[in-house]
């Protein structure tokens, strides 16, 4: 009879799978023949359970940030809203319509700037379809003194908002430029304007500084063979001869002239920068004739003996050569040429 082994073997613990699985592997006297040895290594399936949990981490981290995002937009729009409404700053037009304004504006300087103690009543009647309902109607002048000015012109408007603005006019009044400020009321419901209180009268910004520039480097050469056809061509071009300015027109060119109503008097100034090619662009210095008399009737050539006046001007001519001769293709106003 055989006998069985005394050697005792430990008891498998209880939950866990791996031992309760290979209890062998606590045999003092190592594993039985013919039964498979326990497997090396380390806790099954451990790497697995990481990738899931770390996806459902990752899973969970994107659910909550689009849930945030969700909620937080309408609230930022409501909020937005909210500040758009209650303080945020009027639009630079605001509804306001500018254009009739300054036009409005416009036409009321044309007589609050001009006032005379003779004629204080026409002046009451030509203010009163611009002011409120019981203003003064002469709108803050006491009726002595006089003030006269012209040149009157758009500057700026600073809109206040849908029905208020500050309309800016430029001006000229004896020898100052200066500027005046008119407070304008709309009623959206009618169209129509008011001015809304005192204007005020500014001194206008003085003249910037022209700094000082070179000159390019001249074409002399070319300045001496254009001098003649110039002087030619204006001369030409003052008395609108279709004869004379079609031998000194490129092919394509239409230059009409003045008329007879200036006559050339001299080509002050010819210059001719020192570029290549057969395209120049060439600026003149013109002296017209000015006439003192009655102007000519159209189509008449003004008298040289009445164009006592001179006027000095400057003009920028493209101007082509073909062969040995020079052609105007175009003139205008010159650029700077001061300074």
């Amino acid at each position: 009879m055989a006998r069985r082994s005394t050697v005792q073997r430990d008891p498998e613990i209880a939950g866990d799978p791996e031992l309760s699985a290979y209890p062998e592997a606590f045999d003092d006297s190592g594993p039985a023949r013919g039964r498979r040895a326990p497997r090396r290594g380390g806790w099954a399936g451990g790497g697995g359970r990481w990738l899931v949990w770390t996806g459902r981490a990752i899973l969970w981290a994107l659910i909550i940030v689009i849930v945030v995002n969700g909620v937080r937009a309408p609230f930022e729009r409501f909020t937005n809203q909210g500040a758009t409404t209650s303080g945020a700053p009027v639009s630079p037009d605001a509804g306001f319509p500018t254009t009739k304004a300054t036009s409005f504006a416009s036409q009321f300087a044309a007589v609050y700037l001009n006032f005379d103690a003779v004629r204080t009543e026409e002046r009451a009647r030509r203010l009163a379809p611009f002011l409120p309902d019981g203003a003064d109607p002469q709108f803050g002048w006491d009726g002595l003194g006089r003030m006269s000015a012209g040149a009157i012109q758009p500057y700026g408007i600073e809109v206040v908002d849908a029905q208020n603005a500050v309309v800016t006019l430029a001006f000229q009044s004896d020898d100052r430029r200066r500027l005046l400020s008119v407070p304008v009321f709309h009623d959206g419901a009618t169209g129509r304007f008011v001015v809304s209180g005192h204007p005020g009268i500014l001194p206008a910004p003085a003249p910037a500084t022209l700094p000082a520039v070179r000159d390019p480097d001249r074409d002399e050469a070319a300045e001496q063979e254009l001098r003649t056809p110039m002087a030619n061509f204006f001369k030409a071009y003052a008395a609108s001869d279709t004869a004379s300015l079609q031998q000194y027109a490129a092919e394509g060119a239409v230059l009409e002239g003045f008329g007879g109503t200036l006559t050339f008097l001299e080509l002050k100034e010819l210059l001719v920068p020192l570029t290549g090619g057969a395209t120049r662009e060439v600026t003149a210095t013109v002296v017209w004739g000015v006439p003192t008399g009655a102007t000519p009737q159209a189509g008449a050539t003004a008298d040289p003996g009445e164009m006592s006046g001179r006027l000095e001007q400057a003009y920028v001519l493209t101007v082509v050569k073909q062969g040995d001769k020079w052609f105007v293709q175009s003139i205008r106003g010159a650029g700077r040429s001061v300074g």
